[in-house]
């Protein structure tokens, strides 16, 4: 299921439809897919298109952390709160501060 929405999701890229709602949903299907490294990548191309989109800030911090890049994973949702807190975006903000915080915890 995931390797034919992926397949689907690849083949607009570059399109009339290509922009950060597209970017976001392939890097969210490549994470529950375990592909790292791509879903980092495209969650960075989200952002590029919508450096606002605090859902894209917020799970960019948990596929860096999956990545076992912590403080890629601390950077992004510092930046993902920031944007939040601009917005409005009350919930996306408390999230990623919950996670934040989290991963202050475990390190040193």
């Amino acid at each position: 299921m995931n390797a034919a929405l992926i397949t689907s999701l690849r083949q607009q890229c570059g399109g009339p439809r290509d922009g950060a709602l597209l970017r976001f949903s392939l890097g969210n299907a490549l994470l529950a897919d375990g592909e790292l490294p791509g879903a980092i990548a495209e969650l960075r191309r989200a952002l590029d298109f919508d450096p606002a989109y605090s859902a894209a800030w917020n799970l960019l911090g948990k596929a860096c952390l999956a990545a076992g890049q912590p403080l890629a994973a601390a950077e992004a949702w510092r930046s993902g709160i920031a944007i939040a807190a601009r917005r409005g975006d009350k919930q996306a903000e408390k999230e990623m501060t919950v996670f934040l915080r989290r991963l202050e915890k475990t390190q040193p």
